[in-house]
């Protein structure tokens, strides 16, 4: 059983949570994405940063989505913790439903293409590859995805 709520990105368990993301991303990709997530940005009335925690409180994973455009959202800082099955899925799930119900009708991300990992996960989500949008427009290094949130 996992519960995920929203929390403030500087809780305890929230920095934590992105420590540890930060620290995976700079092995796999050498760039820990600290430059790429302001948390005042995840704290605004339609946007959410939440946590997930496991039965016996303990956090395990975490994400958020921000404002990108008037009906798209930017899904950041996925992360859950090795030997967590379902968690990232949930946490996903959980932020592409508040995601609708604060009426955007898309999602967007970016990844690193060297994080296969990551790759597949949002493809088996039904994220579809789209041109790098914003700051990753001309970085090869970065894969962008977007999910059309209307058959949520």
């Amino acid at each position: 059983m996992i519960t995920i709520t929203a929390e403030d990105p500087s809780s305890h368990a929230a920095s934590m949570l992105l420590e540890e993301l930060s620290e995976t991303l700079s092995k796999i990709t050498g760039d820990s994405g600290k430059s790429s997530f302001d948390p005042d940005d995840v704290r605004a009335e339609n946007a959410r940063f939440v946590v997930a925690r496991d039965l016996d409180g303990h956090a395990i994973g975490c994400g958020a989505f921000r404002l990108l455009q008037s009906d798209v959202a930017e899904v950041k800082r996925m992360y859950s913790r090795h030997n967590t099955s379902g968690v990232g899925s949930a946490i996903l799930a959980f932020l592409e439903v508040e995601a609708k119900n604060l009426g955007f009708a898309a999602l967007r991300l970016e990844t690193r293409l060297v994080n296969d990992q990551a790759v597949r996960f949002y493809e088996r989500r039904g994220y579809k590859r789209i041109e790098n949008f914003g700051k990753y427009i001309g970085n090869v290094n970065a894969v962008c995805f977007e999910k059309q949130l209307s058959a949520l």
